[in-house]
């Protein structure tokens, strides 16, 4: 059973998505439309987070990031199709000590959206993540042997954060 651990945030995080992105441009060359660092790793203003580096890949045709199952599953990655989210493409790293996580989706996906604005309004909005972080901790700790329960006690609590991330966005855009 995987537990729940929660770190100070570290720089270490950045230098691990680089070593990562490098691998990952050259395995989707041919499909990779960007690629970004998202996910409590890549916002120092939350102070803590997973020791996991989540990955956000946009590809010009989702069908065809099947082709590479294979290749990533030689660098580590377990392919599990769209693992609950329609339209996505998932590799977890690392089995039960997880180290990297790849959401791949086909450029125009709405949940690309979601996730850059996300990272952005917690950029520029370092007492909310600051927040955030402090909730994971407190979860962490109350749920330690429980990931699912640390993961259900922060839905809430982001899924506000990722309207006011929208929000944000919009007003910023006109």
């Amino acid at each position: 059973m995987r537990k729940t651990e929660i770190v100070p945030w570290t720089k270490n995080w950045e230098e691990s998505y680089r070593k990562e992105e490098k691998l990952l441009n050259e395995i989707f060359i041919n499909e990779l439309v960007d690629i970004f660092h998202i996910g409590s790793t890549s916002v120092p203003a939350i102070g803590y987070a997973k020791p996991i580096i989540d990955i956000l890949i946009i590809v010009k045709n989702i069908e065809n990031v099947d082709v590479y199952n294979d290749k990533m599953q030689t660098f580590g990655y377990e392919p599990r199709g769209e693992n609950g989210i329609s339209g996505r493409r998932y590799f977890p790293k690392g089995k039960e000590k997880r180290t990297h996580h790849v959401h791949i989706y086909q450029i125009g996906n709405e949940n690309i959206e979601k996730y850059l604005s996300f990272k952005h309004y917690l950029l520029n909005h370092p007492e909310e993540a600051k927040k955030y972080g402090d909730l994971k901790i407190e979860l962490a700790n109350k749920f330690k042997d429980h990931t699912h329960q640390y993961q259900k006690g922060k839905e809430a609590f982001v899924n506000e954060l990722v309207e006011k991330s929208l929000r944000w966005r919009n007003e910023k855009n006109k």
